[in-house]
Order: C-alpha cells, then sequence, then structure tokens
C-alpha cells in the first residue's frame, strides 16, 4: 500500500503489515516519516494511492466514509472535545449519532468515565474547560471509546502533557486495552513510550517500514542501521524497562 501526494512526494510507499485483532501496535518514528500518514489511511482521512486497507476482510473504501469513521476510536493530541458540551455529552456523541436510546446512552457514559477513572458524579456535568490537559486527555479517550469500536487510533494523544501525567495516562491506556480487548493502533515519536506500550513496534522511516516486532526483540536485534539509531545509546535501560514488568510478576 502507498500514498503519494499531489506533485509526486511519496509519504508511504510498499506498506506490507497486519495488525491482530487484540493488538497494540504502536507506529515509531520521526517526524515526517509516515506514521501518522498511515494511521489515517485506516479511517480514510487519508486516502491510499495505492493498494488497500481491510478491516475483518473487507476493504474500508467500500464503505461509507462517516459511517466507517464512527464504527472506528480516533484520539488525537489536541483532544477535540465539544467546549460547549459538558463531558457526558461529549461521551456520548457518537452513540447519539448512532441513534442509542438516552438510558442506554446514560449507562455507557457513567461506565466509560468510571473507567479512565473519572467519578461520573464528579465530572459528567463539568464542560472541558473545567478540567485539566490530562482530564482531557482521559475524557477524550473515553469519547472515542463510546460505540464499542473494535478498533482504536491514537495519534500522539499524550504528547502535549508533562511527563508525571504521561506517564500515568500510558498505565491507563494499556489497564483500558488489558480490560477491553480493543485492538489498538498508537503512532508515537517517543522510544520510551512505544517500548513501553506495544505488544508489537512498528518503526517507519522514509515512508517504509525498517521493522515490525516486539519491543524486546526491537531492542536485542534490531534489523538496520536505522533502527538501531532510533534505539539509541539509552538500550540498556530501555531493555530493562521491558522487562520490569516481567520480572515484577514473578514469585518471589
Amino acid at each position: 500500500m502507498g500514498v503519494t501526494y499531489p506533485g509526486g512526494a511519496a509519504a508511504i510507499r510498499d506498506v506490507n503489515l497486519h495488525i491482530a485483532a487484540g493488538e497494540f501496535a504502536v507506529f515509531l518514528g520521526p517526524s515526517g516519516s509516515g506514521k501518522s500518514t498511515l494511521l489515517r489511511t485506516i479511517n480514510r482521512l487519508i486516502e491510499p494511492t495505492t493498494g488497500t486497507v481491510l478491516i475483518d476482510g473487507i476493504d474500508v473504501r467500500t464503505l461509507d466514509a462517516v459511517t466507517l469513521r464512527r464504527g472506528i476510536g480516533y484520539v488525537i493530541q489536541a483532544v477535540g472535545l465539544f467546549p460547549h458540551l459538558t463531558i457526558g455529552t461529549n461521551v456520548g456523541v457518537v452513540p447519539a449519532l448512532l441513534g442509542w436510546d438516552r438510558a442506554r446512552i446514560a449507562r455507557r457514559v457513567d461506565e466509560l468515565l468510571a473507567l479512565v477513572r473519572l467519578d461520573p458524579a464528579t465530572y459528567r456535568d463539568r464542560y472541558p474547560r473545567q478540567l485539566s490537559g490530562g482530564e482531557q486527555q482521559r475524557a477524550g479517550v473515553a469519547r472515542a471509546l463510546a460505540a464499542e469500536p473494535r478498533v482504536l487510533l491514537m495519534d500522539e494523544p499524550f504528547g502535549a502533557v508533562d511527563a508525571i501525567v504521561r506517564a500515568s495516562l500510558q498505565d491507563e491506556i494499556r489497564r483500558i486495552h488489558h480490560d477491553l480487548g480493543t485492538t489498538i493502533v498508537f503512532v508515537t515519536h517517543d522510544v520510551d513510550e512505544a517500548l513501553r506500550l506495544a505488544d508489537r513496534v512498528v518503526v517507519i522511516a522514509g515512508g517504509e517500514i525498517a521493522q515490525a516486532d516486539t519491543p524486546a526483540r526491537i531492542l536485542a536485534a534490531p534489523a538496520n542501521e536505522t533502527v538501531r539509531s532510533l534505539v539509541g545509546i539509552d538500550a540498556e535501560s530501555r531493555a530493562f524497562a521491558v522487562a520490569r514488568p516481567l520480572l515484577d510478576r514473578l514469585p518471589q
């Protein structure tokens, strides 16, 4: 699959990638590498020039774009909450568009706010301006999950928050993935974030996949100099960070 912009510049070239149901895949690469472009072909915000994108074996180009996007969760760095709507109404937007009844929407809103650790009684009737940056991101994740999508796309979602909040949000999205089993495709340029979150890291450079592998394999056996240089001189400490969660679960 490829994407070529008007004028002939290729943003994505010869990408062949399968993401399994329930997988947490992270697209990792520097700015301009094509990772966000690749992500946006999944919900047709960008149309491939060549090749196809399949979800459950169905070519996404055969589906109505609006219907497709309502069935795919999408979280971006800017969050995009509607400022004039309460948090509860924001979270319930897509279910309302899909025709869910009010009682079902209300139950789903409270369920999701609790899932992202925003107490429904406290946050349901607040407006986005009354929330911190981290709380707004949590609400954005809740909204993206509202219609029970099988796929959740996340494009640099935690880039605008400080390091402490970012670590907390990373923990939350990993927990949500474990609890729900939703397929997540996550874009970042942060190596540590990719290694911490991913079941599989897809390293993208120059519009091509340089390596797609587990975090441990990315660290232990980088496929080429591009991947090796991206991992960098902190490979040993990063390897320990990948291994630490496994060590913590061993019997004492």
